[in-house]
C-alpha cells in the first residue's frame, strides 16, 4: 500500500520503474491474457455540458445521430461473431432511452452469451436496478477527477455527490463498476491525481479507465494544452500496483498521443483493450475528443489489427468473458 506522499513523488519523479512494476504485478495477478471488448457507440446524443467532452450538448457543429433497439442488436450480434466475449454499450446521456427500452435492448443482447457493460451516464437507483435485473454486468461511470472544485469547474450543473452515490449504488446492487479520470484537466494538481488513485482503491473498482485530457476545438477548453501521455501511463501504473486483480483498459486517448500508446499501456499494467464494431458513419460522429484513432476502419480491420499488435508483444486473448477474479 504507498502513501499519498509515495504516489506525488513518483507522479512527480522522472523515473519509470512504476511501469515495470506495474507490468510485473498484472502478469503476476491477471496473467497474460488480454480481454476484448467490443464497444457499440449507440448515440451521441447528451444532456451534459462537461467542458472537456465534443459530445457535449452545447456543440452545435456535431452531427447527432442514436440507434434503435434493432441496429444495436445487429452490432451486437457482429461482434458475437467477430469473436467478442464482452459487449459494451456506450453513450452520451440521451434520455430517449427510457428504463423499459434499455431493458429490452439488455435482455436481448443477453441471449447472445455475453457479458454485458453499460456506459450510459448517471441515473437512479431504481434505473441501475432494472438494468441489472435485465442482466447488465458491468457499469463504467468514471469520476473523472476527485477534486470537488475542479469537478464543479469541469460539470457545469452536475453535483459531485451525485456523481458517488452513483457508484455506491452499482456496487451495493452487485456490478462489476468501472470509474477513471482524465489526466491533464486545467487546474489539475499531481496531489488530486493522487487522491483520484486512492479513490479507485476505497471504492475497491472493478474496472479503472485513465485517459489524457485531448483538448477539443469545440469547447470551452479548446486552448488549453493536452495531457501527458507519460503521466497517465504512470497514473495507470500506479492504479495497477494498488489494486493489483482490477481490469484495466489501454484507452484509444492514450493511442491519440502515443502511435504505439495502446501496447505500451498493456506492458505498464493494463490488460484489456475495447475496439470499436460501430460502423465509420457513427465512429467519426462520436468524437469525445479530434484525431481519435481508427475511425475510419471497420469492425473486422480492427480487430485484426489490435490482435496482431498484441501478438507482436507475447501476449494471448483471452477466450473468457474476462470478469474480475477476486
Amino acid at each position: 500500500m504507498l502513501s499519498k506522499k509515495e504516489i506525488i513523488e513518483i507522479l512527480k519523479s522522472n523515473n519509470d520503474d512504476v511501469l515495470k512494476q506495474a507490468d510485473a504485478i498484472r502478469k503476476e495477478y491477471v496473467g497474460d491474457e488480454v480481454h476484448l471488448r467490443g464497444l457499440i457507440e449507440f448515440s451521441n446524443i447528451c444532456k451534459r455540458e462537461c467542458k472537456y467532452c465534443g459530445l457535449q450538448c452545447s456543440n452545435k457543429t456535431l452531427e447527432r445521430y442514436r440507434m434503435e433497439k434493432n441496429e444495436i442488436l445487429l452490432y451486437a450480434k457482429r461482434a458475437v461473431d467477430m469473436g467478442y466475449k464482452t459487449i459494451v454499450l456506450q453513450s452520451g446521456e440521451d434520455e430517449h432511452y427510457k428504463t423499459d427500452y434499455m431493458c429490452e435492448i439488455i435482455s436481448e443482447i443477453k441471449k447472445l452469451d455475453v457479458a454485458l457493460t453499460l456506459s450510459i451516464g448517471e441515473k437512479s437507483f431504481e434505473e441501475f436496478k432494472a438494468f441489472k435485473d435485465a442482466g447488465a454486468d458491468r457499469y463504467l461511470i468514471r469520476i473523472e477527477t476527485t477534486d470537488k472544485e475542479l469537478y464543479k469547474k469541469m460539470h457545469p450543473h452536475a453535483n459531485f455527490e451525485n456523481r458517488k452515490k452513483c457508484l455506491e449504488d452499482l456496487k451495493t446492487l452487485g456490478y462489476e463498476v468501472g470509474t477513471g479520470c482524465l489526466v491533464g484537466l486545467p487546474g489539475q494538481t499531481t496531489e488530486s491525481l493522487a487522491n483520484d488513485i486512492l479513490f479507485f482503491k476505497d471504492i475497491d473498482a472493478d474496472m479503472v479507465g485513465i485517459g489524457p485530457f485531448i483538448s477539443h476545438p469545440q469547447t470551452p477548453l479548446k486552448d488549453a494544452q493536452n495531457g501527458s501521455f507519460e503521466l497517465a501511463l504512470k497514473v495507470m501504473a500506479l492504479t495497477r500496483i494498488l489494486l493489483k486483480n482490477i481490469n484495466i483498459p489501454a484507452t484509444t486517448a492514450m493511442e491519440t498521443l502515443n502511435p504505439n500508446g495502446r501496447i505500451i499501456a498493456l506492458q505498464s499494467g493494463a490488460n484489456v483493450v475495447m475496439p470499436n464494431v460501430t460502423a465509420s458513419e457513427y465512429r467519426k460522429k462520436y468524437e469525445l475528443y479530434p484525431n481519435k484513432i481508427c475511425i475510419h476502419e471497420n469492425g473486422d480491420k480492427c480487430r485484426h489489427c489490435i490482435e496482431n499488435k498484441i501478438k507482436s508483444i507475447g501476449r494471448t486473448i483471452s477466450t473468457e468473458q474476462g470478469f474480475r477474479k477476486k
